[in-house]
Parts: C-alpha cells; sequence; structure tokens
C-alpha cells in the first residue's frame, strides 16, 4: 500500500471490483480510451487484473479521508513490449483537483525505487489535451507519435534519474 497527502494506493482486489468496473462503462472516463466496454470484456479485464502476471501491477485509489474510489492507474507491458507503460483512469468527480498529479509521482518513484524500472512509457491519444499535459507535468517527454486504434496516439516516457531533494 501505498500513501500521499490525500489518498490511499492498494492492489486492486475483488472488492474494488464493482468500483473498477463503473470506470469501465463510464462515458466520459472511457471518451479517448476505445469507448466504454461490455460487460464481458470488463469481467475478462477485471478477472486479469485480480490473477495478473508477474509484470502487470494495478491499483485502486481512494480519497484518504472518506474511502471513496477516485480512480485506476497500473503498470504493464506496453504495446512494443519492451517498456512498462503507466495508465490510469480516473472518476470524472475527481478531475482537475490534483489527485492523479499526486498519484501518479507515487507510483512511478515505486517504479524506479523498487521495481528497477529504467524507462516508463504512457500512451495517449492527441486528442486528449489533459492527458497529454498531465503526462508534461509529471515530467515525461513527448517521444513520438502514432497511429493506433484508429487514433493518433501521443506516447510519453521519463527515464529513471536520481532526483536530488
Amino acid at each position: 500500500m501505498f500513501e500521499t497527502d490525500r489518498c490511499t494506493i492498494q492492489k486492486f482486489q475483488r472488492i474494488d471490483w464493482h468500483d473498477v468496473s463503473r470506470l469501465y462503462m463510464n462515458i466520459d472516463v472511457r471518451k479517448y480510451l476505445g469507448g466504454i466496454r461490455t460487460e464481458k470484456q470488463v469481467q475478462a479485464a477485471l478477472t486479469h487484473m485480480l490473477h495478473p502476471n508477474d509484470v502487470c501491477y494495478n491499483w485502486v485509489v481512494r480519497e484518504k479521508k472518506t474511502h471513496h474510489f477516485i480512480g485506476l492507474v497500473s503498470l504493464d507491458t506496453h504495446h512494443d513490449g519492451n517498456d512498462f507503460e503507466l495508465s490510469y483512469q480516473f472518476s470524472p468527480e475527481w478531475w482537475g483537483k490534483g489527485y492523479a498529479t499526486e498519484v501518479i509521482h507515487v507510483i512511478i518513484e515505486h517504479a524506479f525505487k523498487d521495481l528497477q524500472l529504467d524507462k516508463i512509457v504512457a500512451e495517449t491519444q492527441v486528442a486528449n489535451r489533459a492527458s497529454c499535459k498531465l503526462l508534461e507535468k509529471i515530467g515525461m517527454k513527448r517521444e513520438c507519435d502514432i497511429m493506433r486504434f484508429g487514433e493518433k496516439q501521443a506516447i510519453y516516457y521519463i527515464n529513471n534519474v536520481i532526483l536530488e531533494v
């Protein structure tokens, strides 16, 4: 488990099933993620999250004070098969309040210090300006643009560097 000033970040568990499935069915959350998923697709995704392979990490984010569900953050193998990809989905009522920035910093720190990753990538639709802005805010650099899933995607990256405090 990880904590930030306002959040707890815990490994996805069966008790999180309902909250996370709502993300996959939310049209606003899924606007740039291929649209809402069918119930069968959600079941398969969540089952995989309960029984991940060795290179897949899924964390549920909750508000520390109330335990309200905020979202999901994952590290998994990127489409290129070489790098780990940072992915995130947050419920719209939590957008624009700095929660994603707060949480993603902790996940990146964990990935570099504990998992000893050298590089993390993130892929988002170029049209998703809020996601692009978030990735740049947390220090990721835009590496290239590609066409995938019928849309122009931006690939961002961050390397493991020791930051002086």
